[in-house]
């Protein structure tokens, strides 16, 4: 089984124990790190993106990959019937112990009921895994909308990661899609197992939610070539 990287470190966090923070290993970059207290931020203290998210959030909402359950526990605190899923064991018990109502551990594939909003929050395109899945996730997603439902989605478009000096873009003709990253985490001694994450652009968004019947509408652009996306059934 691999090793609950975020989970352990979000209930240490929350019980006291913090005492460093997540390091993030990428195909395509040198280790970054995520500080855990970021996964603990109030409304205030997030972006544009993930605001708008929750302000447009309505009805039965599921909010997908759901961490340390910030987003869900200001949907709950403003009256919204959301449940948090998370992969993670870890996470699960943390959003449990921070009083949300309903939480649910499962991939999202594994999981089968129709909600009003579908939120996927935090380049939330990443779960889609790599291009090839993509139509996989968005008719999943897509199943699970009930008539007149939202899916709202962030991404990245990371082709300025390849800028050169002349202006022009260095990438390998060879790969599927440029956004295709390989990631590891490690915290206290401990590194996860690889997985794979997707940062999808817009437009390939677009042909993609197209493809699958669903109207796919730019909703806000964030500072660094972030955005977030509506879809809805067409």
């Amino acid at each position: 089984m691999d090793i609950d990287i975020f989970g352990q470190a979000v209930n240490d966090y929350f019980e006291d124990q913090y005492t460093e923070d997540i390091i993030v290993h990428s195909s395509i970059a040198e280790d970054d790190i995520i500080p855990i207290p970021y996964l603990f931020r109030t409304f205030p203290e997030m972006p544009l993106i993930e605001q708008k998210a929750l302000q447009l959030s309505q009805g039965k909402t599921l909010d997908i990959g759901s961490g340390a359950g910030s987003h869900s526990l200001w949907l709950q605190e403003n009256g919204i019937d959301v449940t948090a899923l998370d992969h993670s064991v870890g996470c699960g018990a943390l959003s449990r112990k921070r009083t949300l109502k309903k939480t649910i551990t499962s991939h999202i594939l594994d999981h089968k009921e129709q909600y009003d909003t579908l939120l996927i929050l935090m380049n939330g395109t990443g779960i889609f895994e790599e291009i090839s899945k993509v139509d996989t996730y968005l008719q999943h997603l897509k199943s699970m909308l009930k008539l007149g439902g939202q899916i709202l989605i962030d991404g990245s478009d990371i082709k300025y990661m390849y800028e050169t000096d002349d202006g022009g873009y260095w990438i390998d003709i060879h790969s599927n899609y440029y956004g295709e990253v390989v990631m590891g985490m490690s915290y206290k001694g401990q590194r996860s197992e690889d997985f794979k994450w997707l940062y999808l652009d817009f437009e390939t968004l677009a042909w993609h939610a197209k493809k699958n019947e669903l109207d796919c509408e730019l909703i806000v652009e964030g500072g660094h070539y972030d955005y977030l996306a509506r879809l809805t059934v067409a």
